[in-house]
C-alpha cells in the first residue's frame, strides 16, 4: 500500500508518502509546497492544487490521509486552512483517490500510542518507524508523514475486520 499524507496549509503545505512491504514502513518522498505572503489568495491555493495533483500522478499512491481542521482563536487561519484543506480534496476527488481524515489526536495515537504526546514525540516515533537517519524537517513534512502512517495503520485495521464496519 502506498499512502499519501497532507497536512494541509496554505502558507506551507506538507505532504508525505509512505508504503508498506510486509510489516516495514518506508518513506518514498516527503517534503512541503510553500507559497508567499505576497501572492494572492487564489494563487496560493492553485500551486497547492497543481504540486498536489503532480506528486498524486508521479506516486499514485492507494490513498490520502489529510489532517482535519483543529480549533484556533485565529480565525483568519482556520479559515486559511480550511481552504487549503479544500483544495486538497479536491484534488483526490479528481484523482478518485481514496481520503481517510484523522483528527491531530488520532494522529498522535497511531503514531506513538498516546494522543496527547507533544510534537517533539510524534517527529521522534515517525523517524524511528520509517527508519530514517534524521529528523525529517520541516515540521509539516514530518506532520505528514505522521498522517500517512496513521492512513495506514488505519487502513491494516480496516482490512482485518471481518465485517464491512470501518474503524477509522
Amino acid at each position: 500500500m502506498l499512502a499519501l499524507g497532507i497536512d494541509p496549509g496554505t502558507a506551507i503545505c506538507g505532504y508525505g508518502v509512505v508504503e508498506t512491504q510486509g510489516s516495514r514502513l518506508n518513506p518514498v518522498i516527503y517534503g512541503v509546497i510553500e507559497t508567499t505572503p505576497d501572492m494572492e489568495p487564489a494563487m496560493r491555493l492553485k500551486k497547492i492544487h497543481q504540486e498536489l495533483n503532480r506528486l498524486i500522478k508521479e506516486y499514485q499512491p492507494d490513498i490520502m490521509g489529510v489532517e482535519q481542521l483543529f480549533m484556533n482563536k485565529n480565525v483568519r487561519t482556520v479559515m486559511a486552512v480550511g481552504q487549503a484543506r479544500g483544495v486538497v480534496l479536491l484534488a483526490a476527488a479528481q484523482n478518485e483517490l481514496a481520503i481517510a481524515e484523522f483528527t491531530p489526536l488520532q494522529v498522535k495515537q497511531a503514531v506513538t500510542g498516546y494522543g496527547k504526546a507533544t510534537k517533539e514525540q510524534v517527529i521522534y516515533m515517525t523517524q524511528r518507524l520509517l527508519n530514517l537517519r534524521t529528523k525529517p524537517h520541516p515540521d509539516d513534512a514530518a506532520d505528514a508523514l505522521a498522517v500517512a502512517i496513521a492512513t495506514i495503520h488505519c487502513e491494516s485495521i480496516n482490512r482485518m475486520r471481518i465485517t464491512n464496519d470501518r474503524l477509522c
